[in-house]
Formats: structure tokens, C-alpha cells, sequence
């Protein structure tokens, strides 16, 4: 980690990173302009939040309680339902608790939609973006450009690392390897839970180098994502997920279009989130009117700018890539 022992009114970043900063948004604006998606802009404070029991939100009060957004996309979501085609937005994001070498409680994602994509269409515009931006003189870390990219399910990486299909794998295997894993018990938790445990602290670390995309997810994880069967006949969800050099880097969905499935995933994260002795989070009643109004067939997309930076400029911590950093 950085040195602490600097004032505490001076900037986390140096001034050449906040330099970098800057040219990779300018970058970033620059692929999206010559694409013809269009730039939005949206409220970082919302009546509702995410309700996924693994995210915790900030929630401030103003004239009413409002929270501060995990990410735009609920309101992204609301754009592309009046018809405004393909959209991005950097915007500023917030996670309570969210503190360490990869994590600030304020941070930045980039998040894009493509109606009329799938999943696979929109991983091949994630990687031509990571190419876009990687500067032909960076001596400091390898260049994305360098990095061959690699797709893998979310299963296959399962079988060869830990040697268990995660769809089809027994609740009693699943938490038994993750209490071998953590040293505690899951006997009393969720099947998504042992999964996660699994991933991140057996899998993830034997990822290969380079750029790798992670997808078709166990149902369980489905998240915002659309289920679909495959050619097994077992349920997975079309969601995907970003490494760069075992890092993750970011989170995409086909997403659902569904306003009954989605109210009724809202309900099960709240049972989720009651069961974990955490708030209830209200369903946001305005994406689900504009489920119900009409989303289109769409794949989107979450993108972490600070963690993409840190990989560029070769830095060992989030605060030397963050103007002010907590």
C-alpha cells in the first residue's frame, strides 16, 4: 500500500496518473463517438438501490431518505426503454464497506448497453475497447493489446480447476469444498454462497494471464441476467464476467426483460438479505414500469475504470490512481 505518511489534504494520485486518468476517458469517449453510442448522464441518488445481498448501499438522508447508487444501471435501464439506442455512461458509483487494494467506497464504472446484442457480441466490443486503450509506449505494466483473450464457461473452468460441474454438483460437495477452502462451516448457507467461496479463493487465483471472459453462470447467480437452457438441459444464466491478469475487471448480463421475474428476483434477495440480518431493499417500482413499458433485447455491461487504470500504469493500489481516495 502507498505511503500514509504525507499530509492527509494532499492528493492519493500523482499528478502523472491523474495525466493517465485523464487521457483514458478521453480514450474511452473516443471509441464510443466513432461507434455512435451515446454519452448519458444520470443520478447518483435513487429511491431505491440494488438488492443484492452481497452489495451493501450508502443511504443518506436528504428531504427524503435517498441512497447513493452501486451503479447507474437501474436508471440506464429506464433510458433504453423510451427507444434511446446504445448508451454509456462513466459515472461516479458507491459500496459501503468497500475499502482495500482493489476497492474504494467511491468509485468509477463505465457501463454500457447494446440493444439488439447478445452477451457474445458485447464481449467482443470489450475486448476492442481494451485494445483501444492500451498505450503502445507503457513500460510500466503489460499492455492489454499483448494479452491473447480467452473465453471459458463458467462450468469448464469448474471442471478443470476443482473437478466438479458447479450446475450439477450436490449442495453437500459444494459447501464440504468450501469448507475446506475457508475453514468454517457452510452447512447453513446458500448454494450461491458456496459457489462464490469457491471461485474466488480457489479459481480465480489459477485464472490464466491476459484478458479472460468467464460465462453462461449457474442460476443461482443469475443476478439481472436472462436464463437459458442448455444443450446439457440444465438452466444457466447468460451473465459474464471480465479478468484482466486474475483481476476482475468487470460484470455483463443478456439482460432480463422480464418485470414479473424481476419483481420476483427483488423478493428473493430481500428473503436473502433478512435471513443475513441486513435492510430490506425497496424493488425500484420505476425500472419495473419500464420493464413493463418495454425493454429491449439488450446485453450491458459494468467496467471498472480504476481497477482497467491500475492495470495500465502499473500500480499496486487503488488510492494511486484515485484523485482522493478514502
Amino acid at each position: 500500500m502507498p505511503s500514509t505518511n504525507q499530509p492527509r489534504w494532499r492528493p492519493t494520485a500523482s499528478h502523472e496518473n491523474l495525466i493517465k486518468r485523464a487521457r483514458l476517458l478521453a480514450q474511452i469517449r473516443e471509441f464510443f463517438a466513432l461507434r455512435q453510442v451515446l454519452e448519458i448522464d444520470v443520478p447518483v441518488l435513487g429511491a431505491s438501490s440494488v438488492s443484492d445481498p452481497h452489495i451493501d448501499s450508502l443511504l443518506v438522508s436528504a428531504a427524503e431518505s435517498r441512497y447513493l447508487q452501486t451503479s447507474p444501471e437501474y436508471f440506464m435501464k429506464r433510458l433504453l426503454a423510451t427507444g434511446n439506442g446504445p448508451i454509456y455512461a462513466l459515472a461516479k458509483a458507491f459500496r459501503a464497506g468497500d475499502s482495500g487494494r482493489y476497492h474504494n467506497p467511491e468509485f468509477t464504472l463505465l457501463e454500457w448497453y447494446r440493444p439488439g446484442w447478445d452477451e457474445h457480441q458485447l464481449m467482443e466490443e470489450i475486448a476492442d475497447l481494451l485494445l483501444s486503450v492500451s498505450p503502445a509506449d507503457q513500460v510500466s505494466a503489460q499492455p492489454v493489446s499483448s494479452l491473447a483473450a480467452r473465453r471459458v464457461s463458467y462450468r469448464d473452468i469448474f471442471l478443470a480447476t476443482v473437478k466438479l460441474d458447479p450446475h450439477q454438483a450436490s449442495f453437500i460437495e459444494l459447501a464440504k469444498l468450501a469448507a475446506d477452502i475457508a475453514h468454517r462451516d457452510f452447512s447453513d448457507e446458500s448454494r450461491a454462497t458456496c459457489l462464490d467461496v469457491i471461485f474466488s479463493f480457489e479459481i480465480e487465483a489459477r485464472l490464466p494471464p491476459g484478458l479472460v471472459f468467464i460465462y453462461d453462470y449457474p442460476e443461482c447467480l443469475c443476478a439481472l441476467a436472462q436464463l437459458r437452457v442448455d444443450a446439457e438441459g440444465v438452466t444457466i444464466a447468460r451473465r459474464f464476467e471480465v479478468f484482466l491478469d486474475r483481476i476482475e475487471l468487470a460484470n455483463g448480463y443478456f439482460e432480463l426483460c422480464d418485470a414479473d421475474e424481476q419483481r420476483r428476483r427483488f423478493s428473493q434477495d430481500n428473503h436473502q438479505r433478512r435471513a443475513l440480518g441486513k435492510p430490506e431493499i425497496p424493488a425500484d417500482e420505476h425500472l419495473l414500469s419500464a420493464l413493463n413499458a418495454g425493454l429491449p433485447s439488450c446485453a450491458g455491461v459494468a467496467l471498472g475504470i480504476d481497477r482497467l487504470l491500475m492495470h495500465l500504469v502499473g500500480a499496486k493500489h487503488i488510492r494511486e490512481v484515485i484523485a482522493f481516495a478514502d
